[in-house]
C-alpha cells in the first residue's frame, strides 16, 4: 500500500529512517505562474513537496531539471545513467 504523507506526518519521520528509491519533479500551472514540486518515493510512501513558483514555464522546467538531477545524485543516480 502506498500513502502520500502530509507536511505534519513528514516531520515525525527522521531523515535516516528509510532510503528513497526514486525522485521526480513535476511542473504544474498555478494561478498564472508555474510551480515546481518534488516527489520522493519511499518503499512504503510517497512524499510531495512544493519547491517554488516561477513566472515562466521555461524557467520552472529548467529549475525542475536541476532539482531532479541533484536529487538523483543523492540517491545514487538514475538506473539507466
Amino acid at each position: 500500500m502506498t500513502t502520500i504523507m502530509s507536511e505534519e506526518e513528514q516531520g515525525s519521520r527522521s531523515a535516516g529512517d528509510e532510503r528513497a528509491i526514486g525522485v521526480e519533479t513535476v511542473v504544474v500551472p498555478e494561478r498564472g505562474q508555474w510551480a515546481v514540486d518534488i516527489v520522493v518515493i519511499f518503499p512504503d510512501s510517497v512524499v510531495r513537496h512544493r519547491i517554488a513558483t516561477y513566472r515562466s514555464e521555461a524557467v520552472a522546467r529548467l529549475s525542475a531539471n536541476y532539482i531532479r538531477r541533484g536529487a538523483d545524485r543523492d540517491i545514487g543516480g538514475p538506473i539507466n545513467g
